[in-house]
């Protein structure tokens, strides 16, 4: 994701992904990881992605980032995942503001 927002500005995602059944095993097992490196990031003010109670396959996504730089120094990290590596093919459907 390449977006050119405000600079100092909080960075706010949210939206949702849903995977195949046959990838839910695989997102679950890689998916603690991912988070626990994401909020270890410099700049990560929140993160979370949480399975739907209604869809197993749904998973709701909610991040906050300091500003435009820590969000695009994420990006860069999760592009060079495990993570992103083997769910890239998923679906995401995520929506950006600055607040």
């Amino acid at each position: 994701m390449g977006f050119e927002l405000g600079m100092g500005q909080n960075i706010v995602i949210t939206g949702y992904l849903t995977c195949a059944p046959e990838d839910l095993d695989l997102v679950l097992k890689i998916l603690p990881r991912h988070i626990a490196l994401s909020r270890a990031e410099p700049g990560c003010l929140a993160f979370s992605i949480t399975q739907a109670p209604h869809d197993h396959c749904r998973f709701n996504i909610n991040e906050r980032f300091v500003d435009q730089a820590a969000f695009d120094a994420h990006t860069a990290r999760t592009k060079k995942s495990d993570w992103w590596h083997k769910t890239r093919h998923i679906p995401r459907h995520l929506g950006v503001q600055t607040v």
